[in-house]
């Protein structure tokens, strides 16, 4: 196996990120959208041709680290510490000017680093609205998978709200008992599932009809439950990726009834290939922190072993009928 590293992410001088990247997703074959603890949310476009991204526009608006980012269309969701989650457009005509009081600071330090980026203007820009209610650091924040003007969000403060996007109102809140990490949308079955502190994924209906939070809990995980993705081949599936160094495959018709409700248990078990022998205590060393399922490539996992795991296999889920 050959790999080739097409084009790194340029530093801030280069016009990148100040600090950390903490979520990057792709809107189109040639664009990227990606988020960090430097407070921005930053556009880039990308060519083949050329082997290199470049900048497109900084996103201005958040007050603490942005830790989560999904995109649909023209349109891009982030989850801030800072409490609020951010509505952007891709569209540097539509977006309004940043706020002037969120722009780098006029030090002598940022005074040298415009001196050295005197040949780079990337637009600035503000968001379109600025969802406020949460109480506590956002943890992620998506868009309805039917309906882009629809959007969810968890948080640190146990809860999850659904929002109106255009007319940035909250619409409601379910509140749990524990810290949500995650959100992942299952819309044939008009449920979320939330990863949660508590070890476990809960799933939520979100309809004003519904009569209890949680609709089932699905077990099994012993460290926090960070990332989830659907399974491309079947409504039923659901996979999760964890603290304690696994990602576990669900199909949510696998279930029992117990004191606790309806409950539900993982039908398979990946660990992490780079553990070797012995077993880690809570899955320190080889935390999962983010997951995707493929259609064509698979699970991809990475993690705190700074490694980038494929798994393939077939069959493991039923496709639905």
């Amino acid at each position: 196996m050959s790999s080739e590293i097409i084009h790194t992410s340029p530093s801030a001088r280069d016009g990148g990120h100040s600090g950390a990247i903490k979520s990057v997703r792709l809107l189109s074959p040639n664009q990227i959208a990606s988020s960090g603890m430097d407070r921005t949310v930053r556009l880039w476009k990308y060519s083949d041709q050329e082997k290199g991204i470049t900048p497109q526009i900084e996103y201005y608006g958040h007050k603490g680290s942005v830790d989560s980012i999904s995109v649909h269309g023209n349109r891009i969701l982030s989850a801030s510490a800072d409490h609020t989650v951010g509505l952007w457009s891709t569209r540097k005509s539509e977006s309004p000017a940043a706020p002037p009081n969120m722009l780098p600071t006029n030090s002598a330090r940022s005074s040298k680093r415009r001196k050295l980026n005197s040949s780079v203007s990337t637009p600035q820009r503000g968001p379109l609205s600025m969802l406020k209610a949460h109480t506590a650091p956002v943890s992620a924040a998506i868009f309805d998978a039917k309906d882009s003007t629809v959007g969810y969000s968890t948080s640190w403060d146990h809860s999850l709200r659904t929002w109106d996007l255009v007319t940035a109102t909250l619409v409601d809140t379910r509140t749990t008992s524990h810290s949500l990490l995650c959100v992942e949308h299952l819309p044939e079955h008009t449920l979320l599932a939330a990863g949660s502190a508590a070890r476990h994924v809960t799933l939520i209906d979100p309809r004003a009809s519904a009569t209890t939070v949680s609709a089932m809990t699905l077990r099994g995980h012993s460290n926090a439950v960070v990332c989830l993705a659907r399974d491309p081949d079947s409504t039923y599936g659901l996979l999760s990726g964890s603290h304690d160094g696994t990602c576990r495959i669900w199909d949510i018709r696998s279930t029992k009834t117990d004191t606790d409700g309806v409950v539900g248990e993982s039908i398979y078990s990946i660990s992490r290939n780079s553990v070797g022998e012995g077993k880690r205590v809570g899955g320190d060393g080889v935390k999962v922190f983010d997951v995707c399922w493929d259609k064509k490539v698979g699970i991809v996992s990475v993690g705190e072993d700074k490694v980038v795991q494929i798994n393939r296999g077939e069959g493991v889920v039923p496709k639905a009928a």
